[in-house]
């Protein structure tokens, strides 16, 4: 077996391995401080009044805002005992930059299932689901798509499903 045959072994034994699970509370001076970051004046973000007068039961998280959520809303106490034995990301990332060449951050996507506000507790788990390579003008890159989907702690609902796309090139 070639190494181009063994990367593409490798990467398809990504597909389907758990990256992670996490709770997460959502609150409010994070979400306003997060929506001020990426110049979003809206006082929706800032006061729950002004919230209110736009028919919101509440501060609203701004749309990109379970990029960080899990950086900002994860305490240690509340994190589930049934964590899913995988691979986290930065597993992968070091074991891509050991070859060398560099990584990119190649996409983010967020659907919204449901609106999110601050006060929310979600549940995410992660995975793995896709991983390929592609050669152009000289360079091999490897693709790497991870998948967090959260769901509301109190009810069960799909609440948001983020996608990321880590790109390595050789």
């Amino acid at each position: 077996m070639d190494d181009a045959e063994q990367l593409d072994e490798d990467l398809s034994k990504l597909i389907g391995r758990a990256t992670g699970k996490s709770r997460v509370m959502l609150e409010r001076g994070p979400v306003s401080y997060f929506a001020i970051g990426v110049c979003d004046k809206s006082p929706v973000y800032q006061d729950p009044r002004a919230a209110e007068a736009a028919g919101l039961p509440g501060i609203p998280v701004p749309p990109t805002f379970s990029f960080a959520w899990d950086t900002w809303g994860k305490f240690a106490e509340m994190q589930p005992d049934d964590v899913p034995q995988g691979i986290a990301v930065g597993e992968i990332v070091g074991s891509l930059m050991s070859k060398g060449g560099m990584i990119l951050h190649g996409e983010q996507e967020f659907v919204y299932h449901k609106p999110v506000f601050a006060g929310d507790v979600l549940l995410g788990e992660g995975k793995v689901v896709d991983a390929y390579r592609k050669e152009s003008k000289g360079h091999v890159m490897t693709f790497v798509v991870t998948e967090m989907v959260w769901h509301d702690d109190k009810t069960g609902d799909l609440a948001v499903t983020s996608r990321s796309n880590i790109i390595h090139r050789l």
